[in-house]
């Protein structure tokens, strides 16, 4: 008889995850801290996005959020998107919205 180790994400009573490997547990585990907390943030902004829809956004975010971080910090991203993703307003043939600068912007941009 085989012993098989295994390690069970579980969150709120409900088993999420089965891992063979603790450090794979944990960071699944991570994720969900993550997406638990974006929730939150998610739901303060006001959508009118059904609960659902907001949990899979912030799940989604939490596992990609090195690339998340790395848009939120001004940085571009060096891969593709994937099918189906939607396209930038830039790349899909829309214009983007303009900015407006305030008083202090324009001086500096003047300076430069």
């Amino acid at each position: 008889m085989a012993v098989v180790v295994q390690y069970i994400v579980v969150r709120n009573g409900e088993q999420k995850m089965t891992f063979t490997s603790k450090k794979e547990a944990d960071a699944y585990d991570k994720i969900l801290d993550i997406a638990e907390r974006l929730l939150g943030f998610l739901q303060t902004a006001g959508l009118e996005v059904e609960v659902g829809r907001l949990e899979e956004l912030a799940f989604y975010l939490a596992e990609n959020r090195e690339a998340a971080m790395t848009l939120l910090r001004g940085g571009s991203l060096k891969t593709e998107l994937p099918a189906g993703a939607a396209k930038p307003a830039s790349a899909s043939g829309r214009k983007a919205p303009k900015v407006k600068k305030t008083a202090s912007e324009n001086a500096a941009a003047a300076g430069d």
